[in-house]
């Protein structure tokens, strides 16, 4: 594993923070593209340690059925990302969190299949019950920030479809796949080391283009 925080604290908020403070994120024109928002949202387990929330989504779904994702969905006409990541996020796991608990945003990341989707990282602190929504969720994990530190991280692969490489990350049994990989992957690089990683050039394997 990875030097990781190892505490859910006011340590490591005021940490994320100031990392995501001092970061010169890079907007995605939305020309031709469809407007999403995520929610990296950082909360405790039941002995503390500091998470990250992760879905695996319904398989009924329309879009994406039975895939590892961040909770998360189109913006509403008007809303802002910070206001549909909150929103997405009560609506799949009934998490309720008020605006302030938006610590900062990431870099956009164009998808495949027509979106370009706002990080949004959010802090919800310890003792949250979390209450999937069965219509969009099928499970919901808490996943150790930990994880997204060990040496595996990123496994990257080349695909004779695209010049870039395919990222994703070792998590529960098996590999997340971008965007929502390209996407955690940055959330450790920047908001938790406090480094300029970009994740812009991170390709989709191949089934997530549609």
């Amino acid at each position: 594993m990875g030097d990781g925080p190892t505490s859910l604290d006011e340590a490591l908020r005021a940490r994320v923070e100031a990392n995501l403070c001092g970061f010169r994120r890079l907007p995605v024109s939305g020309d031709g593209l469809r407007s999403a928002a995520v929610a990296l949202t950082l909360l405790a387990d039941d002995q503390g340690e500091p998470c990250f929330v992760l879905t695996l989504r319904a398989a009924k779904m329309k879009n994406h059925a039975s895939q590892y994702a961040l909770p998360g969905g189109r913006l509403d006409p008007g809303e802002t990302a910070e206001q549909a990541a909150l929103r997405e996020l009560s609506e799949e796991v009934g998490l309720e969190l008020p605006p302030a608990s938006v610590l900062g945003i990431l870099d956009d990341y164009p998808t495949r299949s027509g979106f370009v989707i706002t990080p949004v990282v959010v802090w919800a602190g310890a003792k949250h019950e979390l209450k999937p929504n069965p219509r969009e969720v099928a499970e919901v994990y808490r996943v150790r920030l930990e994880e997204l530190g060990r040496p595996d991280v990123p496994h990257l692969r080349s695909i004779p479809e695209s010049p870039r490489p395919v990222i994703s990350i070792p998590l529960l049994g098996t590999h997340v796949h971008a965007p929502t990989a390209a996407i955690l992957y940055q959330l450790h690089e920047v908001a938790i080391e406090g480094r300029e990683t970009r994740v812009v050039d991170f390709e989709q394997p191949v089934f997530a283009w549609r």
